[in-house]
């Protein structure tokens, strides 16, 4: 039997891992081999979507398993589908509201957001698959390192 706290618990372990495998696959998948699909998001949006929104429909994928198999025999399952998928969706609001204003996000007035703002358009200073810094997405070196880093690797910010 799975109990409440267990099943807050799983939601905010799966939440808090999700962050981890974000910035993993941003800097080794998709400034690796999915540069093919993620140059477009490092490059003049033209329309409403872009070529690296297919990794949404990609990590969506094992929250949909989880969450099915969650409500047909392993419950323990829904939770951490639960907690992607609200990972899903803080990343949606921050990223394409917040950084990218694909749409208005009446958020983003704290320091802390502030500071992933800037950080991820630290990001967005290089433009090509390698020297890049700031993968994450819910957690962010502070700015000074950032800029600094990437004024070691001869880019401004």
């Amino acid at each position: 039997m799975v109990t409440f706290g267990l099943k807050v618990a799983l939601f905010l372990a799966a939440f808090a891992f999700m962050e981890g495998f974000a910035w993993f696959t941003h800097k080794y998948v998709m400034h690796g081999f999915g540069w093919v699909w993620h140059r477009s998001h490092h490059e003049p949006r033209h329309g409403a979507f872009e070529l690296n929104d297919l990794f949404a429909v990609v990590f969506a994928a094992p929250a949909i398993v989880a969450i099915y198999f969650g409500t047909n025999g392993l419950p323990w399952l829904l939770p951490v589908g639960l907690g992607i998928t609200a990972y899903g969706a803080v990343y949606f609001i921050f990223h394409d509201g917040m950084v990218h204003q694909r749409f208005k996000v009446p958020l983003g007035k704290s320091a802390y957001w502030k500071r992933l703002i800037q950080a991820h358009r630290i990001h967005h200073a290089v433009h090509t698959k390698e020297g890049a810094v700031s993968f994450g997405f819910l957690l962010a070196r502070p700015v000074r390192e950032l800029k600094a880093k990437l004024r070691a690797r001869g880019v401004q910010a």
